[in-house]
């Protein structure tokens, strides 16, 4: 199992559907390994990032967020931020960024699809959760885009629910 799941996400020539991938994780892992990011993990952070934003496009209020929110390029590590992985069979297949503070902040989440719903998004949220309360954290804070179930449910298994929603209009355009 190691191998095949290793091949699909590491060889480009190894071909094996969303599907049948979500199936042998399904199989093989029990629980996802959440760690501290390393330098050796951000080429695999960075492609995750592009993945994520490249998801929220799609998504209503996506590419709004991604203008308040630029690439993080190398800033992964440091100055109040922590960013953890999840990884199956030693592969990072999600992220969490967390700026520690007296109010955390959850600055984004993303777990690849074919490693979702098996605990890799809550183990991340937990994880994320104690650091913060073990740093002092008065609060943890996180985004979750209008229509967005998936992770607002993410959220609220955790306990975070809203607080306030904020709704907006784009007045430079004349559709509007």
């Amino acid at each position: 199992m190691s191998k095949c799941v290793r091949a699909a996400c590491e060889n480009q020539d190894f071909q094996l559907s969303n599907g049948q991938l979500r199936l042998l994780i399904h199989l093989s892992v029990t629980e996802p390994a959440i760690r501290l990011a390393q330098q050796s993990d951000v080429a695999e952070i960075k492609a995750l990032e592009i993945e994520a934003r490249r998801h929220l496009l799609g998504e209503r209020g996506g590419p709004r967020l991604l203008e308040l929110t630029p690439e993080r390029a190398e800033n992964w590590f440091g100055d109040g931020i922590s960013t953890l992985v999840a990884l199956i069979d030693d592969i990072p297949v999600g992220f969490l960024t967390l700026r520690l503070g007296v109010v955390a902040v959850i600055e984004g989440v993303y777990v690849r699809p074919e490693a979702r719903e098996i605990g890799c998004g809550d183990a991340l949220v937990a994880e994320a959760r104690r650091m913060a309360e073990k740093g002092g954290s008065r609060r943890l804070e996180a985004i979750a885009l209008p229509g967005d179930r998936e992770t607002k449910n993410l959220y609220e298994r955790a306990a975070i629910t809203a607080k306030a929603i904020t709704v907006a209009v784009d007045l430079s355009d004349p559709s509007n």
